[in-house]
């Protein structure tokens, strides 16, 4: 690991103990002497993060106890916030994973980074602007724009154009704005957003993308079901041709190591390895699993949403394609907590009234707590 990589684990140290109470003090202290004494660079990385996940925790429960948050099931009926929390489960899954294989510390640097970014976004995606985003043809037309635009003039790798140079990086477009589009064009499907989805389809069908060619179809069809009208049937039938047409394209791309077909290589690093990438990715479609039980009109949205994701996992199953969040990737996770963050804020139960589901005080103190949650050692 390189020496930016230490000062990514210092600097994620410095956020945790800036989050505990003055009288917790001692412990950021501990925290602190345990990295200095971390020779491997790539062990304080995982040291730091875990502290940073401990802190967190404690100051959910302490906020809990405090102002009455969520429980479990309380949280099941906020899509929005169960997205979030599926997110950074899964990115904390592929950090542990990565860990494990000894993949590259940038890699482990760039997906905590685009974890923190999305994050912000979550948190900027309030649930008024969430709302007013409801009926965006003109934001999924310039969405699908970017699309076209990257298909033309992308960075183009044995015959597909799927990327974007952003100072060092290469990002992949379409695993940041397809889920993007697929849940706005579900809250409210309209003829510009419509339009939209037949030029999102062309694009992939010209980069070409079979994966999230597949995924943008299997996102509509959600929709339909969940919400059968014209528009969407319009938009299904363009997407399905270009689904097609994809397919008949050869794909030429190699796999890539930590990105493609870690469903099946992370075992061979260690089982612990592989169980945490697939709960990862079986974690990403839990805030759409809520959607079954759930008012007509939220369905279409969690529905197009977990379709979306369950597609991309099921494209890194079945081929050389990015495994979402749990691989090297910002990508995936800037999409995904884009996506996540549209969802509705709170999801009702069909027939009936908001699921209260808050934690009231339990009695237990801040130590005991911290007791609890265990200060993470490095392996």
């Amino acid at each position: 690991m390189s020496r930016l990589g230490r000062r990514v684990a210092s600097r994620i140290l410095l956020a945790a103990a800036r989050s505990l109470p003055r009288r917790l003090s001692p412990w950021a202290r501990a925290m602190e002497r345990e990295l200095a004494e971390i020779a491997d660079d790539r062990a304080a990385l995982a040291f730091a993060s875990g502290c940073l996940r401990a802190v967190l925790g404690l100051a959910f429960v302490t906020a809990s106890s405090t102002l009455g948050v969520p429980t479990m099931k309380g949280i099941s009926a906020r899509p929005r916030l169960l997205g979030l929390l599926c997110g950074a489960g899964a990115v904390a899954m592929g950090v542990a994973y990565m860990v494990a294989a000894e993949a590259p510390a940038r890699y482990l640097v760039v997906n905590l980074a685009a974890l923190m970014l999305g994050a912000a976004a979550w948190l900027a995606l309030g649930r008024a602007t969430a709302a007013r985003l409801a009926g965006a043809g003109p934001l999924i037309l310039a969405l699908a724009a970017a699309l076209l635009l990257t298909a033309l003039f992308g960075i183009a790798v044995e015959g597909a154009s799927r990327w974007v140079s952003v100072g060092p990086l290469s990002l992949q477009v379409s695993l940041i704005v397809v889920p993007v589009m697929l849940v706005l064009y579900a809250r409210q499907p309209d003829e510009m957003g419509t339009a939209a989805m037949i030029a999102a389809a062309l694009a992939l069908a010209l980069q070409p993308d079979r994966a999230m060619a597949g995924v943008l179809l299997a996102g509509l069809l959600a929709l339909l079901l969940a919400k059968p009208a014209r528009l969407p049937v319009v938009a299904v039938a363009a997407a399905a041709p270009a689904f097609g047409w994809a397919l008949l394209v050869p794909d030429r791309l190699p796999a890539s190591p930590y990105v493609d077909r870690i469903l099946y290589t992370a075992f061979d690093h260690h089982p612990l390895a592989g169980a945490a990438v697939a709960i990862g990715a079986a974690a990403l479609i839990l805030p759409a699993m809520v959607g079954a039980s759930r008012e007509a009109s939220e369905r279409p949205a969690l529905l197009a949403f977990g379709a979306c994701w369950l597609g991309m996992v099921a494209a890194a199953l079945l081929g050389n394609y990015p495994t979402p969040l749990v691989g090297y990737g910002g990508s995936a996770v800037l999409g995904y907590l884009l996506s996540a963050a549209l969802l509705p804020s709170r999801a009702l139960q069909r027939g009936a009234g908001a699921m209260p589901g808050s934690l009231s005080a339990d009695g237990r103190s801040t130590d005991q707590t911290i007791s609890e949650l265990r200060m993470p050692h490095p392996a």
